[in-house]
């Protein structure tokens, strides 16, 4: 049975959404998300989170069902208008061979015929994504986690001087060191609280959920299956979702911890 939090009227909604990919259905999807809401998406690999963030950013189409963003038809949107309010950060990014770090920070602004902080704007984000010393450099001779975070400064850039716009990230995380995942989070949830930006984020780790984000989203076998509060009611649901038993402690700063136990476990939790 879906649990569902409250929030307030919507900047972005979800009425009945549907979507077809091949033989599979995916939905119906019904969400309301709030104005400086911070949501992150869980789920086993292939159960349709991808295909979740698609549709809230436009790039698949609906089957049925209508997505509304700030109570207005998302398909009425131009890509200019939508870009100055929304940025999207795919789970791969192509860029062509050769450009340097700063040029593709920059391709964030790409909408804005005048732009004459663009230098500022592009030294800023990079900052904020912990890539400042990767400007002027080929964005072809990073590391994965080294284009990861250029590709995150992007979206800085993007919505740097805008307020209550809409981040929709899938695996921000990812091919980034420990230190750096936390370090990048930090930056994230900052960057939107300042700026009362939206954030819906697709993530794998689980504790990195329950700390930076305040909603779940439980997407299983093309379904969301789960809306709900992150805090230590929702481990059940999560147990469900992933089918493991899981073991909750709060840290010295009083951070919520959920680590795995292993798969034969849960058998012997429920007995």
């Amino acid at each position: 049975m879906l649990m569902k939090t409250t929030t307030q009227q919507g900047l972005l909604q979800l009425d009945a959404v549907c979507a077809r990919l091949g033989k599979k259905d995916f939905g119906p999807f019904n969400l309301n998300i709030a104005k400086a809401e911070k949501v992150a998406i869980l789920g086993p690999s292939g159960a349709g989170k991808s295909t979740l963030l698609k549709l809230l950013s436009r790039e698949l189409k609906t089957s049925s069902g209508d997505i509304a963003f700030q109570s207005r038809p998302l398909a009425s949107w131009s890509l200019m208008e939508l870009s100055r309010l929304r940025a999207v950060l795919p789970q791969n990014s192509d860029v062509a061979f050769g450009l340097e770090t700063d040029l593709v920070i920059s391709l964030g602004r790409v909408s804005r015929a005048h732009d004459p902080d663009l230098a500022n704007i592009v030294r800023q984000a990079a900052a904020m994504a912990h890539a400042a010393h990767l400007l002027g450099r080929r964005f072809d001779s990073l590391s994965g986690g080294e284009q990861a975070r250029i590709q995150l400064a992007r979206i800085f850039a993007q919505l740097l001087d805008q307020r209550d716009g809409l981040i929709l990230v899938d695996e921000p995380l990812a091919a980034l060191d420990p230190g750096l995942q936390f370090d990048l989070l930090a930056s994230l949830e900052e960057y939107a609280t300042e700026r009362q930006h939206a954030i819906v984020a697709i993530l794998h780790d689980i504790n990195h959920a329950m700390q930076a984000f305040e909603r779940l989203l439980l997407v299983k076998n093309g379904q969301l299956v789960a809306d709900i509060a992150s805090n230590r009611e929702a481990v059940p649901a999560l147990e469900d979702l992933y089918n493991i038993a899981l073991t909750c402690m709060h840290n010295e700063e009083g951070d919520l911890l959920v680590t795995p136990l292993r798969a034969s476990s849960r058998a012997r939790k429920s007995a």
